[in-house]
């Protein structure tokens, strides 16, 4: 057990509090990591604001990328030294969905996420919750091995934790959940960090149109950057309209990275008929949508939902940061800002803002000894 910093949610709506917590040894399947670089995502701030709910106290934080410190006797494909961002699916692979290659829908995730003790405790011995069993808005974690996947030459911690959720949401909604078609339209609504995303996998798809619809211009500005070839202020009294006018009528595919009934019932209304809409965003707990049946039996509309990529994330990670490296995939221009982990709570107030694709937290090395840090 080692005694390390994190950022404890104790009360919902409440900044999160910088304090020390103890991280368990690593069982045999796990690795313990040293956390270098976190991004900040949309779906920690759900929790924060009680959008979604969870235990508490917890540590929310899961687009991770850090250096693996030890790992559990049973670990032969990571050594301390390795570089790595983490998933947030870890799989059985055993599974039908996991054979199926939709390791992101593990039907044995509960079982294998189980441990005999709690990852995190506080000193007086109170555990604390992890956001899908990672909680990385610490300065040490533990990552089960099959969720962890080695960064190559060349792709620093920085950047690569964005590939640990935004990327692997967004371009992967783009490959394995939508499957978008070569020459193909499409449409993003909500252009944030996965909405960047799912942008610039339409234009790797070799979609020939792709419309970016926003609030905010400068993401929308950003998005041509992406490869939008059509920017679109979502604030127009008729969004399905305008995409029409742009387009005919509708586009092909189109994905909604909002997160609101809303944004979801527009996505259906953009696409042409036999079009397909696909939901990627988060939306509060309780949402229901309200929808057109006729798109569905007279225009032959799809409506689907993608999770973190709908396919194998390790895999999927390992793929986009070769794309990364080949200049095809663009992750250091969607990092706004990178802040020291004391500014966590700051982090997320510019977040609110919609000025930024994604803010990154630095954190400190430590040695997850608080007294040997005093003496340094």
């Amino acid at each position: 057990m080692i005694t390390t910093r994190a950022a404890v949610l104790t009360k919902v709506g409440e900044p999160l509090r910088l304090t020390y917590i103890h991280v368990d040894e690593p069982e045999p399947h796990e690795v313990r990591i040293a956390v270098t670089h976190v991004g900040l995502c949309h779906s920690d701030l759900h929790y924060v604001t009680g959008a979604v709910s969870t235990d508490l106290p917890v540590v929310v934080g899961h687009e991770v990328a850090g250096v693996v410190e030890s790992v559990g006797p049973a670990v032969t494909d990571l050594r301390p030294g390795d570089h790595v961002t983490g998933a947030l699916t870890p799989s059985c692979g055993q599974c039908a969905n996991c054979n199926a290659a939709r390791s992101t829908q593990c039907r044995r995730l509960d079982e294998i996420r189980r441990r005999p003790r709690p990852a995190y405790t506080l000193p007086d011995g109170t555990a604390v919750a992890r956001l899908g069993d990672l909680g990385a808005f610490s300065e040490h974690m533990l990552l089960r091995a099959n969720a962890a996947v080695k960064l190559p030459d060349g792709v620093s911690t920085q950047v690569g934790c964005l590939l640990s959720c935004c990327v692997v949401t967004g371009v992967g909604a783009v490959f394995r959940g939508a499957r978008v078609r070569p020459g193909s339209t499409v449409a993003v609504i909500g252009c944030g960090g996965v909405g960047s995303a799912i942008i610039q996998g339409a234009r790797l798809a070799g979609a020939s149109a792709i419309v970016a619809i926003d609030v905010d211009e400068q993401r929308l500005r950003a998005a041509r950057g992406y490869g939008a070839t059509h920017t679109l202020n979502g604030g127009v009294d008729d969004v399905p309209a305008a995409v029409r006018a742009l387009l005919g009528d509708g586009v092909d595919y189109s994905f909604e990275a909002v997160g609101s009934a809303r944004t979801a019932a527009t996505a259906l209304d953009v696409v042409r008929p036999t079009g397909t809409a696909c939901i990627v965003g988060i939306a509060p707990e309780g949402t229901e949508l309200t929808l057109p049946a006729s798109d569905f039996f007279f225009g032959e509309k799809r409506l689907i939902g993608s999770y973190m990529g709908s396919g194998q994330a390790r895999e999927d990670i390992a793929q986009f940061a070769r794309l990364y490296q080949q200049g095809r995939l663009l992750l250091d221009e969607m990092v706004s800002d990178v802040i020291d982990f004391d500014r966590i709570n700051e982090g997320f107030e510019a977040m609110k803002s919609g000025e930024v694709t994604r803010i990154v937290l630095a954190m400190p090395i430590r040695s997850g000894n608080p007294a040997a840090e005093e003496t340094r």
